[in-house]
């Protein structure tokens, strides 16, 4: 069985791998356009602070060590073009040479990714607009910082890659303003968590413009829409990620409500030969079936396992996405699973609130911390519809045991 896997990150290299184990005879082969593969992405805002002092740490293998040691073709630097599913084939051109070969399948595995949303900024001009969505765009951050060595920024979006970037740019002394269209950072939360960690962010320096935009640049200023104007060195854009569908669109693949690849239980696309994994492959959400996007390497790694028992005989159906997800703020770590309370409003599914606030353990023990733990359930079926907590100490242990 020949089997091209596109994109070559948290889901395309994790199923190669896994399909090697699973089909040790499988000839797979491995297409990734970035320079490295298999990179743990949640860990880059940390290196960029300095926290992860060795980049090298989240790096994955060497294309090279990749192909001897698990004999799967390793391509980086390259990109597939096309799809043509009448022959199977794929067209491949090298980044580097422009080169272009094809390649055929008998199973294709999609693992795109995405990429950063940039915001319509009129005036840009000159002002450097970085974003992270990459291990490349990681160390054009990095370099810049060291050689421009700037004194100030804005974040524009509060999301968990916002706030993250927030605290490591702080940690390098970089005077840090968030600007947020939102009322509060982390949206996805309930406010009673959001509050706690724009407190943290506050404490520990960083400036917010809440339900505020920029409405133009001059130079390095910043007009804003209610705001006062200020001045920046460099801006980053965190305002969500597109998707890269574009190759599934011209094969005709469907893409679905989410704007991602339409997928079913096994992550088989309507076209049985072609699988999607990953940020760009929708599936449907754990409670109400509904579809549902998530962009997290767990979930990827998940998916993959789906399709490569798939494709070693033993079927197994993904049951749906409760989107747990975990980001440490200066001193505080959130985490979350399942749907918030203004989700579960949205969606008319009656729920009641637990809430837990205090400590984490016996405070005889030398070592414990506080915590607010918040779980949403039916009160009838004492299902748990949702959970969140955010403190110093034992959030992911809750949060764990609740996903689990």
């Amino acid at each position: 069985m020949d089997i091209v896997i596109v994109g070559a990150v948290a889901g395309g290299s994790v199923v190669a791998a896994q399909m090697k184990r699973a089909i040790p005879e499988a000839n797979v082969t491995l297409v990734g356009a970035d320079a490295e593969i298999g990179y743990g992405t949640c860990g880059m805002p940390f290196v960029i602070g300095g926290l992860i002092e060795d980049k090298e740490k989240i790096k994955g293998p060497s294309a090279e060590s990749f192909k001897e040691k698990r004999q799967i073709d390793t391509f980086t630097r390259h990109e597939v073009l096309s799809i043509n599913r009448k022959d199977k084939t794929v067209d491949v051109r090298d980044l580097v040479n422009g080169k272009t070969f094809k390649k055929r399948y008998d199973k294709l595995i999609l693992s795109p990714g995405g990429r950063s949303r940039l915001p319509d900024l009129e005036g840009l001009g000159d002002l450097p607009l970085l974003t992270l969505k990459d291990y490349a765009e990681m160390e054009q951050i990095i370099q810049y910082i060291e050689q421009e060595k700037p004194a100030s920024c804005a974040i524009i979006g509060g999301g968990f890659i916002g706030v993250e970037l927030a605290e490591n740019f702080v940690r390098l002394g970089i005077r840090t303003t968030m600007i947020e269209r939102n009322d509060r950072v982390m949206k996805v939360m309930d406010p009673e968590v959001t509050d706690i960690l724009g407190e943290e962010m506050k404490k520990n320096g960083v400036t917010f413009y809440f339900e505020d935009a920029i409405e133009r640049v001059d130079g390095n200023t910043l007009h804003m829409k209610k705001g006062p104007d200020f001045k920046v060195d460099f801006l980053v854009a965190s305002i969500g990620l597109i998707p890269n569908t574009e190759l599934a669109e011209e094969a005709g693949l469907a893409i679905g409500k989410t704007g991602g690849i339409v997928t079913n239980a096994y992550m088989q696309t309507d076209d049985p030969d072609i699988y999607a994994i990953g940020d760009a492959a929708e599936g449907s959400d754990w409670f109400t079936g509904k579809p549902k996007r998530v962009q997290l390497a767990w979930h990827a790694h998940r998916e993959a396992a789906i399709v490569t028992n798939h494709l070693a005989g033993k079927a197994e159906k993904i049951n749906g996405y409760l989107g747990t997800m975990i980001t440490k703020l200066f001193s505080l770590t959130a985490a979350m699973t399942g749907h918030s309370a203004k989700e579960l409003t949205e969606e008319g599914i009656p729920f009641e609130t637990v809430v837990y606030n205090g400590r984490t353990n016996a405070g005889y023990y030398p070592i414990h911390g506080n915590i607010l733990l918040r779980v949403h359930y039916d009160s009838a079926s004492r299902k748990i519809l949702g959970a969140q907590a955010v403190g110093d100490l034992g959030v992911d242990k809750r949060i764990d045991v609740i996903a689990t």
